[in-house]
């Protein structure tokens, strides 16, 4: 299953994210001759970070877990429903009147029930799937602005909704890579396997010249 993130994820409008950076210190010291500081940016995918954790693959499979039996309860009632449509469309010049209408009354109380049990099922999976959002949120920012604080961010825009104000975005600037890892390092998951640091882009062989012979 799935984590599918609507409207109702709240971790702070996701919108942008305002870090702290460690500039202040900066400006302090030079007076009215300091140089301008540059504010070094970055982006993050939060959903994708988010359940890109080993903490959010796992929860995603206890979900599964946790509604697969409402779900194939469900499929069951759907495919009564159908059943019944297609014995009413089948038999529509040989079933008796009184037979059709008991068919259709049925089918109606399925559908019924089956409108009921799916907004249930919705409606709960909505409220598990925040909480979860929100549990891993509030720790991922800790990761974040640590990451921030450390490597000079001033500012980290959030690219994963669709107005998002970010239309380029360098490879350099994406931190989503590096705030998962980190992640998964500060809240590892028993039994999970940690995931990798970012490989270094390979250093170029330097060319040994070809050796003339003396001619």
């Amino acid at each position: 299953m799935r984590i599918i993130y609507s409207r109702a994820m709240k971790p702070t409008a996701l919108t942008m994210l305002l870090l702290a950076a460690a500039v202040g210190a900066q400006a302090q010291g030079g007076g009215s001759s300091a140089a301008p500081v540059t504010a070094k940016v970055g982006t993050l995918n939060v959903r994708q970070a988010i359940v890109g954790t080993a903490e959010g693959k796992q929860a995603s499979a206890e979900l599964q877990s946790q509604f697969s039996a409402r779900q194939t309860d469900l499929e069951n009632m759907r495919k009564q429903i159908e059943d019944l449509q297609n014995r009413l469309r089948n038999g529509e010049r040989t079933l008796s009147d009184e037979e059709k209408a008991r068919l259709t009354r049925q089918g109606e109380l399925l559908s019924r029930q089956f409108q009921r049990k799916q907004d249930e099922l919705q409606e709960d999976l909505n409220a598990a799937q925040a909480e979860i959002i929100d549990r891993i949120w509030r720790k991922m920012q800790e990761v974040l602005d640590r990451y921030a604080r450390e490597n000079g961010y001033s500012l980290v825009f959030d690219i994963s909704g669709q107005n998002s104000p970010v239309i380029y975005n360098a490879g350099q600037a994406e931190l989503t890579p590096d705030i998962v890892r980190l992640y998964d390092q500060a809240y590892p998951v028993k039994g999970a396997t940690p995931t990798p640091a970012a490989p270094k882009p390979a250093q170029p062989k330097p060319t040994t010249p070809p050796v003339k012979k003396p001619s």
